[in-house]
């Protein structure tokens, strides 16, 4: 079980219809050991009352930024010194820009300004919202500033629509959390600076290729590995950019992340933020292929066969390679191979064909390696030589594939 002893947590609630979640998640987070505050905005109120949140926490509630019995003791600053972690659930698309461009107009994003605690936020809100071109470069911004972003999840929503931007439910915000505060706590295994002046852009989990409004092309990549990678990259001091399809996984703390959908989307991000990498490493299981034409509406299931039309996707690595030749001379490209079989046989055609300088080949038909699991294997495979990395836990072979990339830079300088 999670265990959350002696951790200091500020659970900020802001107005959404997903506020009911917090109680619950209050109830999960006591259980395991925390220490639980509770701050709440005027709109939170409206869907959840103070009373329940105290009663929950076995804490008083802060809703007033000037109240004149706590801000005798400038209640702002000692509540943001007295948290380990600042967990803001749910996180209204108002509050998230209020904090992204850092204002400090109520009790919440005054606390959130004046904390040096780890900021952790679970979006929840309508699904165009959280689509929106604002929000997802609030999100991207908060995210290089080292804010952890737990979710959102997809599904149905309470105005009707189907989408991402669901709250996680709580028992994943906790188990989320949990692995965050974990990541933030002194590592006794430092691996160093090594990377400290490399520029790392990586792709991490699956696109999807919309075929209507409703269902749409994808594959079963859980992103685990292209975190571990992003998340070992920035302990060993590089400067990551990760782009990220749907995943489940709360972003690596020091990494910038960008949140995409589609192999286009996931092509136009990897290009511009390939430009200027030092080295580039495709995760990404990417559709191969998508939809020829998106229907405007759902299609009805009528007939007994459905024909469907598809195209070929981008080749991201391939495209990215290029920059090799025209703009980047010194990129160091990395593709993965995900097979079932002939694996090597498979990688190194990849290898060549696309003009990578290294390819990790790992067999994804194997239930202890393969999708979802939090354990790999891979053999990495270069144009004149190979080694494996024995199968161990996603982050430790992260760590080694990264000291690979980083002897064979030493070596050609």
């Amino acid at each position: 079980m999670c265990d959350f002893e002696s951790k200091k947590i500020l659970l900020a609630i802001t107005g959404g219809i997903a506020a009911y979640k917090s109680a619950e998640l209050t109830r999960l987070l006591v259980k395991s050991g925390a220490e639980i505050k509770v701050l709440m905005t005027a709109s939170a109120t409206e869907f959840i009352t103070p009373l329940t949140m105290q009663a929950l926490s076995g804490n008083p509630v802060h809703t007033e930024l000037l109240d004149r019995e706590s801000e005798a003791a400038m209640d702002h600053i000692s509540l943001a010194r007295w948290a380990d972690c600042i967990l803001i659930a749910p996180a209204s698309a108002n509050t998230i820009a209020q904090i992204a461009h850092g204002f400090a107009n109520n009790l919440l994003t005054t606390v959130v300004l004046a904390s040096t605690a780890t900021i952790a936020i679970a979006p929840a809100m309508n699904q165009q919202m959280w689509l929106n071109a604002a929000t997802q470069s609030n999100i991207t911004s908060l995210a290089e500033r080292g804010a952890q972003i737990l979710g959102p999840g997809e599904g149905a929503q309470a105005c009707g629509e189907f989408g991402p931007g669901r709250m996680l439910e709580p028992e994943q915000i906790k188990a989320q959390l949990y692995e965050v505060l974990k990541k933030a706590q002194p590592s006794e295994q430092n691996t160093g600076k090594g990377l400290s002046n490399q520029r790392i852009v990586i792709t991490a989990g699956p696109t999807r290729e919309q075929i209507d409004p409703v269902r749409y092309i994808s594959n079963n990549s859980s992103g685990k590995m292209g975190y571990a990678i992003a998340a070992a990259a920035v302990k060993m001091g590089a400067t990551v950019t990760l782009i990220s399809g749907p995943v489940n996984l709360p972003a690596p703390q020091g990494a910038a992340v960008i949140n995409i959908l589609s192999a286009e989307q996931m092509l136009e991000a990897a290009t511009t933020a390939s430009e200027q990498a030092d080295i580039f490493i495709a995760t990404a299981a990417v559709a191969d292929y998508r939809a020829s034409q998106i229907s405007e509406h759902k299609i009805k299931k009528q007939d007994e066969t459905l024909m469907l039309a598809l195209a070929k996707t981008p080749d991201i690595l391939a495209t990215v390679a290029k920059l090799k030749s025209t703009n980047n001379p010194k990129l160091y490209c990395v593709g993965f191979a995900a097979e079932t079989k002939d694996v090597h046989a498979y990688a190194k055609k990849k290898l060549i064909n696309k003009k990578i300088d290294l390819i990790a080949a790992n067999d994804v038909g194997r239930s202890d390696i393969g999708f979802n699991s939090d354990t790999n294997e891979l053999e990495l495979i270069w144009p004149n030589k190979q080694t494996t990395l024995k199968k161990a836990e996603k982050s430790v072979i992260a760590t080694q594939l990264l000291l690979a990339i980083k002897s064979e830079l030493e070596h050609d300088r």
